[in-house]
């Protein structure tokens, strides 16, 4: 780790890929060392966009058949996937005292 970073900071993300149908409920998991934790979903060929808030609050403009549950050390992003929510999701951890994000890769 560079100057000031936690060398003990975690963030995990699974599964690493998930197989599913329309109208089936996706639940990701993330476990973090931090209590302050967002998801993202990026679309091929755009940028990362943020769908969940720290406090499992939803970002506005997304749809409420996502959803986040936490807090403790995991957390989890639930939704009833439709074609349209393909694509990539991570989740991102605010470690103190350095406020340092760390994205899953």
């Amino acid at each position: 780790p560079g100057p000031g970073l936690n060398p003990e900071v975690t963030v995990t993300q699974t599964p690493a890929v998930e197989s599913v149908l329309p109208g089936q409920t996706v639940s990701l998991k993330c476990r973090t060392s931090s209590n302050c934790l967002s998801w993202y979903q990026q679309k091929p060929g755009q940028n990362p966009k943020l769908m969940i808030l720290p406090g499992n609050t939803l970002h506005s403009g997304t749809p409420s058949r996502f959803s986040g549950s936490g807090p403790g050390r995991s957390y989890f992003l639930h939704h009833h996937y439709h074609h349209c929510n393909a694509g990539d999701y991570y989740c991102q951890s605010l470690h103190y005292p350095n406020s340092v994000w760390v994205f899953t890769q």
